[in-house]
């Protein structure tokens, strides 16, 4: 054997009871389970620690961090062997060069400009491969799905208008999602509080979710709304998947703003009665109130449209600047959730102009400061300080909730949740606040998404899975990043294993780079839900 652990405390990820036993490791999987004689080639005694399968980040936007930074100890220190990339809609594979560059400005609050890489992809294949051979070959920190965004493909195929997709362009976009799931995707992420994806209705993303379907994959929204329309957004969702045939994972599920505190009941009803109807859906969340964004994504749809340097045109006219703070403060923009902007909940995170970190950790004092920000090349990112500890509390432990840290690793005081998620799951849901058993919990961020992910030999501690492992205590384990010191590492879990090879060892990152890119399973298309199709919902797009 390469490796024997000894006598740790076994969370195999199923949820079911733990158990004490040796795990023996030979050439990157799983080979031994129970009282293991002799040695191997390395023994590791692991008595107090419990040893659990790697824990996979459903929402991740490490998209160019994998390729920028080898260390990556932002999710490595957290446990995370496997992160999901591609989220919200929008990344930067399928794409033409124009799209390119539209995409890398949108988000360059999440990933940075991009000045740094090469960007030598233009296919979610090709994006992938770069994965597998990032620095100097050798492959990247933790392993990486991806999702077909959304709302890149509109882009690529229609460009950033509101307006519906002709007959060929629709055909160009279904092609488009088809070949990325052909190369490896596991589905399709949409942003519907995002230009473009938002301006897309929802038969056009039904039939891009018929694609998905087609493939074996599953459906990832960020949906139409977190706030006034919150529970007919979740419902639309639900019937349009219901009409595809197709999985469904919503993203970072939660219910925010004034108007939904404790209404996570709400959801979760539901999502039961769907279930019960047969309909395959899985979520994720983070275990935090703030959410994480960037500060133009804020703005009603309509002065998004064009792209990025349309919306920087807007902000230099004095009288569209007064429709869209309008819009924000009174009549409420569907970028910001259809809830007029409160401005003391917004907090600046990070900027891209030096002259403006002054700005960053302060909440903002109304339109003016956020006018001249967004002149940052729409660069800055905030917190959004609009959650609820009980909706938090609720949907954390609903039986198909998987953990996902929607982490941005960008800015001077990025959120906590990007270097805390996983450790603040087990040291404060599970120790402290007994909110979830510790089994429970390791299933939540293991075993489950590997079963959304439909990966046969990751996610549980099985003879012949891949030994994506983390060791870690469970009288110590916990978050190191607050919102004073967002970079902080966790403290708690000494080991981490990528196919049998440490990542971390003894509370330090190694210089293996074990991670690869995890390539959609084929699987036979499914027969369509048995849920039915009518639907009395019906979803306001913007409210401009």
């Amino acid at each position: 054997m390469d490796l024997v652990i000894r006598g740790a405390r076994v969370v195999d990820g199923t949820g079911g009871p733990s158990y004490t036993a040796d795990v023996a490791v030979h050439e990157g999987r799983i080979a031994g389970i129970g009282r293991i004689p002799g040695g191997g080639r390395r023994t590791l005694d692991a008595h107090g620690l419990a040893l659990a399968p790697g824990f996979i980040d459903m929402h991740a936007h490490s998209d160019l961090a994998l390729l920028r930074d080898p260390d990556h100890s932002a999710k490595a220190a957290q446990g995370v062997t496997l992160e999901v990339l591609g989220q919200d809609g929008l990344s930067y594979a399928p794409a033409d060069e124009r799209t390119l560059g539209e995409v890398r400005a949108a988000i360059a609050g999440w990933n940075g400009s991009g000045d740094d890489i090469d960007f030598d992809w233009r296919t979610v294949g090709e994006y992938l491969d770069r994965l597998d051979r990032a620095h100097g070959g050798q492959g990247c920190a933790v392993n990486a799905a991806y999702l077909v965004p959304q709302g890149t493909v509109r882009a690529y195929a229609l460009g950033w208008d509101d307006r519906p997709a002709t007959p060929a362009e629709l055909d160009r976009m279904r092609q488009l999602v088809a070949d990325g799931l052909a190369q490896g995707a596991v589905g399709l992420s949409s942003g519907l509080t995002y230009t473009p994806g938002m301006y897309a209705s929802r038969a056009e993303l039904t039939e891009l979710c018929r694609v998905v379907a087609s493939y074996g994959g599953y459906y990832c929204p960020h949906h139409r709304s977190y706030g006034r329309d919150a529970s007919t957004a979740y419902a639309e969702m639900i019937h349009l998947t219901r009409e595809a045939g197709c999985a469904l994972h919503l993203a970072h599920a939660t219910m925010n703003f004034a108007e939904n505190e404790g209404r996570a009941p709400e959801l979760l009803a539901l999502l039961d009665a769907a279930l019960a109807e047969g309909c395959d859906i899985t979520l994720d969340s983070y275990p935090y109130t703030p959410g994480c964004t960037t500060l133009v994504a804020l703005l009603p749809s309509w002065a998004n449209e064009g792209g990025p340097e349309a919306v920087l045109a807007r902000l230099r006219d004095d009288a569209e600047a007064e429709r869209i703070r309008y819009a924000l403060e009174v009549t409420g923009a569907d970028g910001c959730h259809g809830v007029p902007v409160d401005w003391s909940t917004i907090e600046i995170s990070g900027v891209t102009d030096p002259a403006l970190a002054a700005y960053v950790g302060t909440r903002l004092d109304g339109w003016d400061t956020a006018r001249r920000l967004l002149g940052d090349r729409l660069g800055p990112t905030v917190l959004q300080h609009v959650g609820h500890e009980k909706n938090v509390r609720a949907i954390m432990r609903h039986p198909v909730h998987t953990g996902g840290s929607d982490g941005i690793l960008r800015g001077a005081k990025p959120h906590p949740r990007a270097y805390g998620t996983f450790p603040h799951y087990l040291g404060h849901y599970v120790r402290e606040l007994g909110t979830l058993s510790l089994e429970e919990c390791v299933a939540h961020l293991s075993g489950r998404p590997a079963a959304r992910l439909r990966l046969p030999d990751r996610g549980l501690i099985r003879l012949g899975h891949r030994a994506d492992l983390v060791l870690f205590d469970p009288q110590t384990v916990a978050a190191g990043s607050t919102y004073e010191n967002p970079r902080t590492l966790p403290t708690g879990i000494p080991h981490v294993l990528i196919d049998g090879r440490f990542v971390m060892r003894d509370g330090r990152r190694t210089d293996v780079l074990a991670g690869r890119s995890i390539r959609r399973t084929p699987f036979p298309s499914p027969s369509p839900s048995p849920c039915p199709s009518s639907s009395p919902f019906a979803v306001p797009r913007r409210h401009s």
